[in-house]
């Protein structure tokens, strides 16, 4: 059951960003970014702890996740070191998902030759 929650709750996340795409003049950047700061605000309410606890990944690996994230860290890192967490809170939760895309970017980068598309 875990599998077909996180599945229609990805999905669900990635019909609503096709939707924007085909429906409004939003660019994808924007809306990009959109998901992130959704991500922080609905977590910062309370809401998407919800939607992870039933999508799991789902919920957790689309840019709606990386905000949720940013926020679970700015939290703790709060409840830790006082003030001082909210400028260290964000990068200390997402090290590990910018640490890996910046090592998979270096692979892509070293296995792949450049060239023009024509």
């Amino acid at each position: 059951m875990e599998y077909l929650n996180a599945f229609l709750c990805g999905g669900i996340l990635c019909a609503i960003g096709q939707i924007l795409i085909d429906r409004t003049m939003l660019t994808p950047a924007r809306i990009l970014t959109g998901y992130v700061v959704a991500g922080v605000f609905l977590q910062a309410i309370g809401v998407y702890q919800k939607v992870v606890d039933w999508g799991g990944a789902g919920a957790t690996v689309p840019l709606l996740g990386f905000g949720y994230s940013l926020a679970n860290g700015v939290a703790k890192a709060v409840g830790e070191k006082g003030a001082l967490g909210i400028l260290t809170g964000e990068l200390t939760a997402a090290a590990g998902g910018i640490g890996a895309a910046v090592i998979f970017a270096l692979i892509a980068a070293v296995l792949v030759k450049p060239g023009y598309k024509r």
